[in-house]
């Protein structure tokens, strides 16, 4: 087994070129360590707390990123629904996870497998479940890896060996076929998860468990979580009111206060119509869904929020866990996308909105969303029956829940946008009145293009705090992949056609690109093995978004294999 004693870290400098220098003891991944980050290494989903998805590392740029090749491809077999997964990466050993939450240890190197460990899931339930069995990704912390389940349960594996450590049922899955497909999050001795979908009649809770034992500590409730909240919940509705917070967010160590995204209300199209506030299958504003929460690590507690979407009645929730820490004149803000195709700018002290602009160009849900108050100015509100004009954007949203990247050296923010739009029948359902397994979705939905025009994607490269745009980049189907960019001036796009291009990050230029076989629908990131520098991608469709992409734009989805995914890595000749 692989020992950590003969590490990378510390070896590769920041400046021009990669060089090699003493060989230092790993430091272990704690609160501190993926707090500032680390240049050789990728701890959290999102990269570190600072949620960029950025590398430093500059072996690879602008000046030779023609000569980038494979190094090596890993299959971890029984990939249903495609891979998703975002990689880890500590001292030049790279950990992802596939669907069923198997589990991977890799020589980053060679790609060489240090330990494998595939989790007996309930496959009963498996079956039953819409929104499985994919896993999102996995964290590290405390010399363990912990992983979710879709059958409800968070499980720690010994970082070294890959032996459980402990392995806690959260959630009764078997009656609410709910469970967890986003990675958890390690801050300060705990592992936050928060459960999938919005869709299911339940209270969506966030998780913090405690990273030594496996005990629970504390359950925040997305749906009601508080008094104040559950009175936003007309005829009791709280009770089956959905949420959820699938994908990880992020920690803020100098307040102590963990920034998460949460997921729209059940049933997810209300036949309310304008008087939402009083009719409807759940009447009033429904918090804690479709916001913005800040949480106390240490207690659960609720700190401060800010609901993006009251009464979401869209689907576009959110759960996005892309959450930007920024330092500009003085000011600290937190960068927030929203599946609505806006982008929310807040004060970190309190999630103040401090700017909101827009991504994509077809929105229509609302007029607009006032940039200082985070008003919806001007919204659509459905009553049942089938609404005359297209509803954009798609149910899929104008950003996807994979996260862009900002770039500190550029100080641009890397994000895609997605222009497409749909045809929308709201059903007035039968009233669900107790937690239980059963989707609740209110309406029947088909993806269309924006009126005049035709579906496509843009990758920009935008001041994150005013969205001032310097470039853009035009696909003709919107890639639904997480994105990167690195010090050495690069930003790496998987596409959905399965090419992964490289773009010059000033100009917008495209200097290389790559086929991996498959449509991609995951992470990507950068990390250092024996002094070299490799980019790591997955690869693989089959997610609830792609399944419109063979009926919709034809070849090459049509043919592409399903259920099947790979991990590539890439390296310098």
């Amino acid at each position: 087994m692989f020992e950590k004693a003969a590490s990378v870290t510390g070896m590769l400098s920041l400046a021009i070129g990669l060089t090699i220098g003493p060989t230092v003891l790993a430091q272990p991944v704690d609160t501190a360590l993926i707090d500032t980050g680390s240049a050789n290494d990728w701890l959290t989903y999102h990269g570190s707390y600072k949620s960029y998805h950025y590398s430093p590392l500059d072996q690879i740029n602008t000046g030779n990123v023609r000569d980038l090749t494979v190094a090596w491809i890993h299959v971890p077999g029984r990939s249903t629904r495609g891979l998703q997964s975002m990689p880890l990466a500590v001292d030049g050993v790279l950990y992802y996870t596939g669907s069923h939450s198997r589990t991977f240890a890799l020589d980053g190197a060679t790609g060489k497998v240090i330990w494998s460990y595939i989790p007996e899931l309930d496959e009963a339930l498996v079956a039953r479940q819409t929104h499985s069995p994919y896993n999102r990704g996995a964290a590290i912390g405390e010399g363990k890896v912990f992983v979710g389940t879709v059958d409800g349960r968070l499980i720690a594996l010994d970082m070294k060996t890959g032996k459980p450590v402990w392995d806690t049922k959260l959630i009764n899955s078997q009656k609410l076929t709910v469970g967890f497909t986003g990675a958890p999050l390690y801050a300060k001795g705990l592992v936050v998860i928060g459960a999938q979908g919005g869709e299911w009649p339940y209270r969506g809770p966030i998780f913090g468990v405690d990273a030594a034992t496996g005990q629970k500590k504390w359950e925040f409730l997305t749906v009601g979580g508080t008094d104040d909240a559950l009175k936003t919940w007309g005829n009791e509705s709280w009770r089956t009111g959905g949420g959820g917070g699938w994908m990880p967010g992020t920690f803020d160590t100098a307040s102590n206060t963990i920034w998460w995204g949460t997921a729209n209300p059940a049933p997810l199209y209300d036949w309310s119509g304008p008087d939402y506030k009083a009719s409807g299958a759940r009447p009033g504003d429904n918090l804690y869904t479709t916001s913005v929460i800040g949480l106390d690590i240490d207690t659960g507690q609720l700190k401060f929020y800010h609901q993006e979407l009251p009464h979401d009645t869209w689907d576009f929730d959110s759960a996005v866990g892309e959450f930007i820490m920024l330092d500009r004149e003085g000011k600290h803000y937190v960068v927030h996308p929203n599946k609505s195709g806006f982008i929310f700018v807040y004060d970190r002290a309190d999630a103040k909105v401090e700017n909101v602009w827009p991504l994509v160009k077809n929105i229509n849900f609302v007029k607009t969303i006032d940039p200082k108050t985070g008003e919806l100015v001007g919204r659509r509100d459905f009553q049942a029956g089938k609404v005359a004009e297209p509803l954009c954007p798609h149910i899929s949203g104008g950003v996807s829940w994979n996260s862009g990247s900002y770039n500190p050296a550029t100080g641009m923010y890397y994000k895609l946008g997605q222009e497409w739009c749909m045809n929308l029948e709201v059903v007035k359902t039968t009233p669900v009145t107790e937690p239980q397994a059963q989707l609740n979705l209110g309406a029947v939905f088909k993806i269309t293009p924006p009126p005049g025009g035709e579906i496509y994607g843009h990758l920009d490269a935008r001041d994150p705090i005013t969205g001032a745009k310097k470039w853009e980049v035009r696909f003709p189907e919107p890639p639904l992949a997480s994105i990167m960019s690195t010090a050495g001036n690069l930003v790496f796009v998987p596409d959905s056609r399965g090419t992964v291009h490289a773009y010059n990050a000033t100009t917008g230029a495209e200097l290389w690109n790559h086929g991996d076989g498959l449509g991609h629908q995951g992470g990507i990131i950068s990390y250092a093995a024996g002094g070299k520098q490799y980019v790591a991608v997955v690869a693989g469709f089959g997610g609830m978004a792609s399944d419109d992409y063979a009926p919709t734009f034809g070849e090459p989805y049509k043919s592409m294999p399903r259920d099947e995914g790979v991990l590539v890595a890439y390296s310098l000749k």
